[in-house]
């Protein structure tokens, strides 16, 4: 069975493949009770945010027998699939700069980084 980074890295690469930028996995288990990880991508378009968030329930549930729960729209530049123990964060390029996470979770330990 899958760790949770496993698991992590594995959706990343996930997202990667279908042109995500800037992706960074977090581990913020030392510094939250709620996740273990999250992963921050960012998509150029409503519609490439759209499929990113398809990629990740899709590849979590295929791949990792874990489900997924989406919250925000494409459209607002913000979506959030929530799968437990790992968040997932899919950001349009101007709102990742606006909430800036990495900086609000600047004391957790960051495990990967994709261009």
């Amino acid at each position: 069975m899958l760790n949770n980074l496993q698991i992590a890295n594995g959706i990343a690469v996930a997202l990667e493949e279908k042109k995500g930028e800037e992706i960074t996995v977090l581990d913020i288990s030392q510094v939250s009770s709620f996740s273990d990880y999250f992963i921050i991508c960012n998509g150029t378009s409503d519609r490439m945010l759209k499929s990113l968030s398809d990629t990740v329930i899709e590849t979590s549930k295929r791949n990792f027998s874990v489900n997924g729960r989406l919250e925000g729209r494409p459209e607002n530049g913000w979506v959030l699939v929530d799968l437990g123990d790992i968040i997932v964060h899919l950001f349009s390029p101007d709102q990742r700069d606006y909430y800036q996470l990495e900086e609000l979770w600047s004391t957790a330990k960051v495990v990967l980084k994709l261009k």
